[in-house]
C-alpha cells in the first residue's frame, strides 16, 4: 500500500514544487514506483517533470470536477518509475466549482485511492494557500512534508499551518501526520541560516528532516529543461541533497 505525502505551506516560494520533483525523481532512482500529483494551479511541477501542459487533455482539474477517469491524467517522465498527473490554469476557479460538490473535501481522496495500491509514494504539490484544494490533499495525505526557507521569516504563518492540520486532523483525516519539517534554500555560511535551523529544531525536535536543501544553482536551472536535477546533473548538491532526503524518508519508514 502506497503512502500519500502532501508537501505544504501557504508561504509561497520556499521550495515546495522544488522539493516535490526532486524527492519524488530521487525515491523514483532508488527504485520506488513515485507518483507525483500537481495539485497547484501553476503546473510547474508538470513542466518541471517534462509535461507539455498545453497537450494535456486530462488533469487533476477534469478528474476533481468531471470525475474523469484518473488514469487518462497520468503521464510517463524521463524515469520510467515516475509519473506525474498534471495540473492546470483551470485549477484556479475549482474551489468554487467544489462549493456545491458533495463531500467535496474528500474528492482528491477519492480520486487517489485506486491508485495507492499501484505506487509506493504519492507526492502531491499543494499551492501556496489554504483553500479547499489543499484541504483536499491534506484530507487525502497519509502523511504531511513542510519545506521552511532558513530566511528571517521562516517560522511566521507557520502556526496558521499547524493549526489547519490539526482541524483537518480532528474532522477529516484523523491518521494525518507530520512527516516532518524540511529546511530548504539553506546557506551555511550565513549566520542567520544556521539560526533558522537552531529555531526549527527547538520547536519542532524529531521532527526535522536531518538533511537540509542547500542553495544550488542546479536546482534553479533544471526544471527549465524539463528535468529533475538528478538527471540534469546528478553530482550537483542539489541533486545529492534530495537523494540523502528520499534515503532518510525510507528509512524512517523502517522504524
Amino acid at each position: 500500500m502506497g503512502k500519500i505525502i502532501a508537501m505544504a505551506n501557504q508561504k509561497g516560494g520556499v521550495g515546495k514544487t522544488t522539493t516535490t520533483i526532486n524527492l519524488a525523481a530521487s525515491l523514483a532512482t532508488l527504485e520506488k514506483k513515485v507518483l507525483v500529483v500537481d495539485a497547484d494551479p501553476q503546473a510547474n511541477a508538470s513542466s518541471g517533470l517534462g509535461v507539455d501542459i498545453k497537450q494535456a487533455d486530462c488533469t487533476i482539474y477534469e478528474c476533481i470536477i468531471d470525475r474523469a477517469n484518473v488514469r487518462e491524467a497520468i503521464h510517463d517522465t524521463e524515469i520510467d518509475t515516475l509519473k506525474v498527473i498534471s495540473s492546470h490554469i483551470n485549477l484556479v476557479g475549482a474551489e468554487i466549482e467544489m462549493l456545491n460538490l458533495k463531500n467535496r473535501e474528500r474528492i482528491l481522496k477519492e480520486v487517489l485511492a485506486p491508485l495507492k495500491e499501484e505506487f509506493d509514494y504519492i507526492l502531491i504539490d499543494c499551492s501556496p494557500s489554504l483553500g479547499l484544494i489543499t484541504v483536499n490533499a491534506l484530507t487525502a495525505a497519509d502523511s504531511v512534508i513542510i519545506p521552511v526557507q532558513a530566511e528571517y521569516f521562516a517560522l511566521e504563518g507557520i502556526s496558521k499551518l499547524l493549526n489547519t492540520i490539526k482541524i483537518i486532523k480532528s474532522k477529516l483525516n484523523p491518521s494525518l501526520e507530520i512527516e516532518g519539517f524540511l529546511l530548504t534554500m539553506y546557506d551555511s555560511r550565513l549566520r542567520q541560516a544556521n539560526q533558522i535551523y537552531d529555531e526549527v529544531k527547538r520547536h519542532f525536535q524529531e521532527l526535522v528532516f536531518k538533511t537540509v536543501i542547500q542553495r544550488n544553482v542546479k536546482l534553479s536551472e533544471a526544471p527549465s529543461y524539463g528535468l529533475p536535477t538528478i538527471l540534469y546533473d546528478a553530482d550537483s548538491t542539489g541533486a545529492r541533497n534530495h537523494m540523502a532526503l528520499a534515503k532518510e524518508l525510507i528509512e524512517r519508514e523502517k522504524k
